[in-house]
């Protein structure tokens, strides 16, 4: 019996792909995992300015280090065993304080050591004559003298200390054209990303698999790329600024939840419109008051809203100008306890104001040329000392919030292509980064900058893209992941690096996850179809060609109007002649419309009223009968033509 059942499971299971079915799970070791999205050496330090190259040997000295290559166990490596033990002898003065290099040297024949250093020659070849001391200082011969080991250690030391995640990378991909927002919730499970083709795309760590897929996409405002994008502090609900004027709030699912009041642009004033009149710029989420926003417009103005109440804003705050217009706010940020709110306005200044009891738009801190061209980004520090700005002139600036006369360190040579393009600080706030731009004339991709906080100096880049610019970055202090978008005018995704040692979760659980495989329920058969045209679903369409025509002789159907009569009157119509009505029929046989015009003359008709209006004139000669003067005619002159 168990014979019968086996051959019918079998002949069942032959019907179905090998892939289906309860299998056995091979487990791919995370190791393996992890070594497909291990990024290539790409980094370049501050510490690698030595090079390892020997570009400094000699010819003889490169030719005799290839020949020991090939023969390891005549190495001549000075930290290993140099060959074999020297001979032993009892007599001191035959050995050699120094180490011995090579073979052994041979037995003495009675000659003085000097002439026996002459004759054979002990390690590489002696340079060639003629060189000076200074020279042979300069010019490295044998194998590279390895580093002290105190260098050595500091070097580690240093790099120990920053622990930047970056030897793997994984891409979230799905827009169609350079990211330009991005924000990660504060518990780093969800993952937003607003992009110029107008979408944000959501991701979820914990619900994602090795294939990266975003489960939700969103289209805020129709045709108006995303800005920017920020997470409420209790990461239930996000800002979603557009080139619209009008933000939106929607909820962690991606429900909207209200749209702000756009205002009136025909209004002057901007402090009496209940909303932005023109595209925003920039927005972002109260760092500890779940209620309040900021925003910022191509308008010149920033305005601070209560999220339960979309129809007006809670305050307007407009920048110092040096001379008065609309200059429009290119970026906003709050402090880290939302004390303070600082902007970069379009003429190039930093403006920073204080909330507090009857603070108005006048800035506390002003700086007049912060940046020679528009400033994207703003940041604050911590601990309220430091104030990074990032501007389109491709340039960083280290700004002292106590003294803001003068920046503490600009840091050139940073293109600048994206009025997003942002700046991250570390968890620890030891160091910070920013993104670069590509150039067209350039053979460097994008990267990220790393700079240390305290000695104010570079201390790493980081390649992302050989062709796309970076535009956003950020580095969560929970999963300890960098995450920088990048894109260009055709595609667009954000680039996340972690160390499967360093960080947590995030990236580390998503990549650990295979998809789904099809099981048995999965299996659909395709069924084979005999008759094709049976159901009205898949029937062709008959031809309308004869209804058509049928339907445009009907009079009824086709809406034709009536045709005059030209011969005697029929169903309640008279003929032509006799009108084309019954009612003008029954009028004129009645005597009551007489047309008597075609028979008259005009002429006529006019001068038979002349006698009458000589006798009984009623209009106009009444009118100037008393004042009507008496003609006085000119006598005849033929009298005196005459005389």
């Amino acid at each position: 019996m168990e014979e019968d059942d086996a051959e019918i499971y079998d002949g069942v299971r032959a019907h179905f792909p090998l892939t289906f079915g309860k299998q056995s799970k091979s487990q791919t070791p995370l190791e393996q995992i992890h070594n497909t999205t291990r990024r290539k050496p790409t980094t370049t330090s501050s510490h690698e300015t030595q090079s390892t190259s020997l570009s400094s040997l000699s010819s003889s000295s490169k030719a005799w280090l290839d020949s020991l290559r090939p023969t390891p166990k005549s190495s001549s490596n000075p930290t290993t065993s140099l060959g074999p033990p020297p001979p032993s002898s009892t007599d001191s003065d035959s050995i050699d304080a120094n180490v011995s290099i090579g073979p052994p040297r041979p037995p003495a024949r009675g000659v003085d050591n000097d002439d026996d250093d002459g004759e054979v020659m002990v390690g590489p070849p002696r340079p060639p004559p003629g060189l000076d001391d200074e020279d042979d200082d300069g010019v490295l011969i044998g194998p590279p003298r390895p580093p002290p080991p105190a260098d050595s250690d500091e070097e580690e030391e240093e790099e120990n200390r920053y622990r930047i995640p970056m030897s793997n990378e994984i891409v979230l991909e799905g827009h169609s054209k350079v990211v330009s927002a991005l924000a990660v919730d504060h518990t780093g499970s969800r993952v937003l990303s607003g992009s110029y083709d107008y979408s944000v795309r959501m991701y979820d760590f914990q619900g994602m698999n090795s294939r990266l897929q975003s489960f939700r996409q969103l289209e805020p405002s129709e045709g108006h790329q995303v800005r920017n994008l920020s997470w409420s502090p209790s990461a239930d609900r996000f800002l979603c600024v557009t080139g619209s004027a009008q933000a939106k709030i929607y909820d962690r699912d991606g429900l909207t939840l209200g749209e702000f009041v756009k205002g009136d642009m025909y209004i002057r004033d901007l402090k009496n419109t209940k909303g932005h009149i023109s595209g925003l710029t920039c927005g972002e989420w109260h760092p500890k008051a779940k209620e309040t926003i900021l925003t910022s417009s191509e308008d010149g103005s920033l305005r601070i809203w209560d999220v339960n109440d979309f129809k007006s804003q809670k305050q307007v705050i407009k920048p110092k100008l040096a001379r008065p217009g609309r200059v429009p706010v290119t970026t906003c940020s709050w402090d880290r306890e939302g004390k303070r709110i600082a902007a970069g306005i379009g003429d190039g200044s930093i403006q920073i104001w204080s909330l507090k009891p009857g603070w108005g738009s006048r800035p506390d801190v002003f700086v007049e040329k912060g940046h020679t061209d528009d400033i994207t980004c703003l940041k604050f520090s911590s601990d309220g000392q430091i104030l990074l700005s990032r501007s389109f002139d491709g340039s960083l600036k280290v700004w002292d919030l106590r003294q803001m006369k003068e920046a503490l360190q600009v840091f050139e040579n940073l293109p600048n292509n994206y009025a997003q393009t942002n700046i991250a600080f570390s968890p620890d706030e030891q160091l910070f980064l920013t993104g670069t731009s590509i150039e067209r004339e350039s053979k460097t991709g994008s990267m990220l900058c790393f700079y240390d906080r305290a000695k104010l100096e570079l201390v790493s880049r980081v390649g992302i893209s050989p062709t796309c610019s970076v535009v956003q970055c950020a580095w969560h202090p929970k999963l300890n992941q960098i995450f920088a978008t990048a894109g260009d005018k055709s595609r667009g995704g954000t680039h996340i690096l972690y160390d499967p040692t360093l960080s947590e979760r995030g990236a580390l659980v998503c990549v650990a996850r295979a998809p789904r495989k099809k099981s048995l329920d999965d299996f659909e058969v395709q069924p084979v179809i005999h008759n094709p045209h049976a159901l009205p679903l898949f029937r062709d369409q008959p031809s309308r060609k004869r209804q058509r025509e049928k339907t445009l002789k009907d009079p009824l159907k086709s809406h034709k109007p009536e045709l005059p009569i030209t011969g005697p009157g029929f169903g309640g119509r008279v003929g032509v002649s006799k009108g084309s009505l019954l009612t003008q029929y029954l009028l004129k046989q009645g005597g009551m419309i007489k047309e008597t015009w075609m028979e008259e003359d005009p002429r006529e008709a006019i001068l038979k009223y002349a006698d009458a209006a000589e006798k009984d004139p009623k209009y106009i000669a009444p009118a100037y009968a008393q004042t009507q003067p008496d003609p006085v005619f000119a006598k005849s002159d033929s009298e005196d033509e005459e005389k």
